[in-house]
C-alpha cells in the first residue's frame, strides 16, 4: 500500500499497539481513536458507549481498522461486565460504521474486530468462515458485533470481519498471563487439556490484517488463526520445551469454575477453527507453528 492515512480504534490494547507500531514503521500516517479531548490532528474523539465519533476527523482516511472492546478475558463475567463487554463492541462498531458511512469520501476499507467465539464450542470438530454460530454469549456477541458494522457495508465500503483467536504475545491476551506461570515453573494444562486451541502469533495477526486491509475484493469474515489448532495439553508441552520449565500443575476444571464463573466455559471449551479463507486468498504465516511462535513472544 502506498502512503495511506489510517484510522485505529482500540489503539491502545495488545494488537492495536503492534498494528499502529507496523503501520507507522513503513511510513502510514495513523490516527487514533480516544475516550477524551483529541491532542492534535494525529487523534480523533469518540465514545463508543454513547455511539459519538468526531466524524470530521476521519475524513481522508484511507481505512478504519476497530479493534476497540473491553477485555473478555479480564474479570468474571457478571452481569454488568457483560453488558460493558457487549456494549463496548457492538454500540462501538454502529457508531464507526455510521461514521464512515455518512463521510462525502468513505475510506476504501473498514476492518472491523470479531473473535473466533463467533463459533462456540467445536469439540474435535474443525470449522472455517462457512461454519454458522454457537450458542452462548460469546457467539451472539459476535454476531450482534459483526452485524453492527452494516451501514458501512450498506454504504458501498469493502468491509473485513477478523475472527481472531488466542494470541500468542508476552504484554497481554491469554498468553500474557500464561507466560510468567511457566517461567516460574507453575505451568500446566487447563482441565484435562484436551480442549482445542487455536492461536495465532501476534506478528501474524498484524501482518494478516495489513494484508485483509491492503488486498482488494477481500470482504466478510476472516478467520484468524494458525493453519494448525492443537490441544492445551500440547501447547502446554510445546511452552514447557521453549522456556525450558516443567509442566507441573494441572489446573482441575472444578477450582477453574469457581475461580472463572461463566468465563471458564470459555477458557476449557474446545474451538478448532481454521483460517480457509486467509489461506486461499494467498496470505502467509511467518509462525504457523507453536513453538515458533511462543519463540517469537
Amino acid at each position: 500500500m502506498e502512503r495511506s492515512r489510517i484510522a485505529v480504534a482500540g489503539a491502545s490494547g495488545l494488537i492495536g499497539k503492534a498494528l499502529v507500531r507496523s503501520l507507522r514503521a513503513d511510513g502510514h500516517e495513523v490516527v487514533r481513536l480516544v475516550r477524551r479531548g483529541a491532542h492534535g490532528p494525529g487523534e480523533v474523539c469518540w465514545d463508543p458507549e454513547g455511539q459519538y465519533v468526531d466524524t470530521a476527523g476521519l475524513a481522508g482516511c484511507d481505512a478504519v481498522v476497530n479493534l476497540a472492546g473491553a477485555g473478555i478475558g479480564d474479570r468474571r463475567w457478571t452481569d454488568e461486565y457483560k453488558r460493558r463487554i457487549r456494549d463496548s463492541r457492538v454500540l462501538g462498531t454502529a457508531a464507526l460504521a455510521e461514521a464512515v458511512a455518512a463521510l462525502d469520501v468513505p475510506p476504501r476499507v473498514f476492518v472491523s474486530g470479531s473473535a473466533m467465539g463467533f463459533y462456540g464450542e467445536t469439540g474435535d470438530r474443525v470449522v472455517d468462515e462457512d461454519a454458522p454460530p454457537g450458542d452462548g454469549f460469546l457467539p451472539s456477541l459476535c454476531v450482534e458485533w459483526e452485524e453492527a458494522a452494516a451501514p458501512a457495508r450498506e454504504a458501498g465500503v469493502r468491509t473485513v470481519f477478523v475472527r481472531t483467536g488466542l494470541v500468542v504475545a508476552r504484554g497481554g491476551g491469554a498468553w500474557g498471563r500464561l507466560f510468567p506461570l511457566f517461567k516460574a515453573g507453575l505451568g500446566g494444562r487447563l482441565g484435562d487439556g484436551r480442549q482445542y486451541w487455536s492461536y495465532i502469533a501476534l506478528h501474524d495477526e498484524v501482518a494478516a490484517i495489513r494484508f485483509l486491509m491492503d488486498t482488494d475484493g477481500l470482504e466478510g469474515p476472516f478467520n484468524l488463526t494458525a493453519p494448525q489448532p492443537l490441544t492445551n495439553r500440547e501447547i502446554t508441552a510445546a511452552m514447557s520445551r521453549v522456556l525450558g520449565r516443567p509442566a507441573l500443575f494441572p489446573v482441575p476444571a472444578a477450582a477453574l469454575r469457581l475461580a472463572l464463573g461463566e468465563l471458564a466455559g470459555d477458557v476449557l471449551g474446545s474451538q478448532r477453527v481454521v483460517p480457509k479463507r486467509l489461506l486461499e486468498s494467498g496470505f502467509t504465516f511467518a509462525f504457523p507453528d507453536i513453538e515458533e511462535a511462543i519463540r517469537a513472544a
